[in-house]
């Protein structure tokens, strides 16, 4: 005889045992647990946004790969901020570690998402129609009617009347029913709108990697050759090398801006276009095009984009004798939207001293005692210049690359008159002013304006257009199309023939009374 010991519950006033908890997961078992929870729907949707709210910074802080000119401003502008957004990745966000990270999880979840749900629905496909219920009389829709046809008769005309529908018929001594779907494709839709976001991404991706994105400000009638020397600012891909640069060759010759002068919107820009005269290759003519804002000009898989615009007042400086030492268009960058600007001119040689000028353009020059000098309206009608003067080492001979938009006042001294007041600078345009301390004079000839071109190689963007469009077919697939099944029950009943129909609406909301109201028209005419 054998005994069965079993531990009961603890005596009373004994210490109770401790509860084990669940028991924790062998490695293997946590790699499953780990890859469920990644390749969940929720997870997807959760990185999906993560990766929406990452793109957040990338357009409210200005990115160095789009405008480092405004980079540099905005870090001389919060120099506290500076180091926090360099080291969280702020002004390269789209390049930044953290990015990736969701990026390349966001593909992954949902490629584990894709996988299994198309399993499923391939199965699904080939599955039969589901089963006659067993009380049709619940379902949503449900007409009931009795006939003199015979069964069979009944059961193939239903068959005529569900033609579209994927069909399964039985047959038995008392009659027999029709099942019948319809609606596959909706599911078709999810796989293809999910699909799509893969291709987006793998197609962004792809340009990312292969292709390049640039940029550079040319005054009008100047030109431009497509290699790396002449780059203001050049990213490339991480597999793109500059020696893959196409060689095209331009030239700006106009450039025309209307602003609107009337309502709320005065001042705003309203339409500009660039003239260019361009070589697609050294061995080919020259053609002439307009570009404009979305209407690029592409040449062999390069695009050349117009992104902004400015002035160029162009000035000369002359020596104590009058001889010519620097002379051309220098580019102001706009500050505000009525483009007042700010730039530097360097003169570094053909005085006693090396000359640099720092200060503000102004296209329609006012000036009120509340507001100090401001201007009026973005369009040069009166156009002036206000700079302050230093004199010194500009340090172009330090080694340290300069840009041409910042003064480097570490060796310079701000030049002022006899009373010890800074010298300032104020030209209207064709004056001109004597330095002191023999430096010369500086005149304001005229003014010109520049063009900001953004030239980018992308050959992944027709992979993610296709995407796209592939995303808005699913969408509208998974929207409009309605799955839904209709049965039809016929069986013999005291001497007379008894027709059920029935019909559920798989879609949210979907109401199949009308239809099912129509099929059981159709079968009592004829039969």
């Amino acid at each position: 005889m054998s005994t069965t010991s079993l531990e009961g519950p603890p005596a009373y006033g004994a210490e109770p045992r401790p509860d084990p908890g669940p028991a924790p997961l062998a490695p293997l078992e946590f790699l499953r647990w780990t890859w469920r929870q990644l390749t969940s729907m929720r997870t997807a949707l959760i990185l999906l946004f993560l990766l929406a709210l990452a793109a957040v910074p990338g357009s409210v802080v200005p990115q160095e790969s789009v405008d480092p000119l405004r980079v540099i401003q905005w870090k001389d502008q919060h120099s506290t901020l500076t180091p926090i957004y360099e080291n969280l990745g702020l002004f390269s966000v789209y390049e930044s570690t953290w990015f990736s990270a969701v990026y390349i999880l966001l593909m992954i979840s949902l490629v584990g998402c894709i996988l299994p749900r198309t399993k499923v629905y391939w199965k699904a496909m080939r599955a039969r129609p589901p089963r006659l219920p067993r009380n049709l009389a619940r379902l949503p829709a449900h007409r009931t009617f009795s006939t003199d046809a015979a069964p069979e008769d009944v059961l193939d005309r239903a068959g005529r009347a569900l033609r579209g529908y994927r069909q399964d018929t039985t047959t038995d001594d008392a009659g027999g029913s029709v099942s019948a779907e319809k609606g596959y494709l909706r599911e078709a839709g999810n796989l293809l709108f999910h699909v799509s976001v893969v291709i987006v991404l793998v197609g962004f991706a792809f340009g990312s990697l292969l292709g390049f994105k640039g940029g550079v400000i040319v005054v009008t009638g100047g030109s431009f050759g497509n290699n790396l020397a002449q780059y203001d600012d050049f990213d490339p891909g991480a597999l793109f090398s500059p020696k893959q640069l196409k060689p095209f060759f331009f030239t700006v010759k106009d450039f025309d801006v209307t602003f609107i002068k009337e309502g709320r919107e005065t001042g705003m820009a309203h339409k500009f276009s660039a003239g260019l005269d361009y070589q697609a290759s050294p061995d080919q003519p020259t053609e002439h095009t307009r570009i404009s804002v979305n209407h690029p000009l592409k040449v062999d898989g390069t695009n050349v984009y117009l992104i902004g615009h400015g002035y160029a007042p162009v000035v000369t400086v002359r020596d104590a004798a009058g001889k010519k030492v620097f002379s051309g268009p220098v580019i102001f960058l706009p500050e505000d939207s009525t483009f007042r600007s700010f730039g530097v001119i360097k003169v570094p040689e053909g005085t006693p001293k090396q000359l640099g000028f720092e200060g503000e353009f102004y296209p329609t020059y006012a000036f009120t005692m509340e507001t100090g000098p401001f201007t009026a309206f973005p369009e040069d009608k009166n156009p002036a210049l206000s700079m302050a003067v230093y004199a010194g080492d500009l340090g172009l001979d330090s080694g340290v690359p300069q840009s041409i938009y910042a003064l480097d006042k570490e060796k310079l001294t701000k030049i002022t008159d006899d009373a010890g007041k800074p010298v300032r600078v104020d030209l209207q345009l064709g004056n001109t002013v004597t330095l002191p301390d023999q430096l010369g004079s500086i005149t304001f000839d005229r003014v010109d304006k520049f063009v900001k071109l953004q030239i980018s190689h992308n050959p992944g963007g027709w992979i993610a257009l296709s995407g796209v469009v592939l995303a808005l077919i699913g969408l509208l697939g998974s929207l409009f199309i309605r799955p839904r099944r209709i049965w039809v029950s016929v069986r013999r009943q005291d001497g007379r023939t008894l027709v059920e129909v029935a019909g559920l609406d798989r879609s949210a909301g979907g109401d199949l009374a009308g239809e099912i109201d129509e099929l059981a028209q159709q079968l009592e005419e004829k039969a």
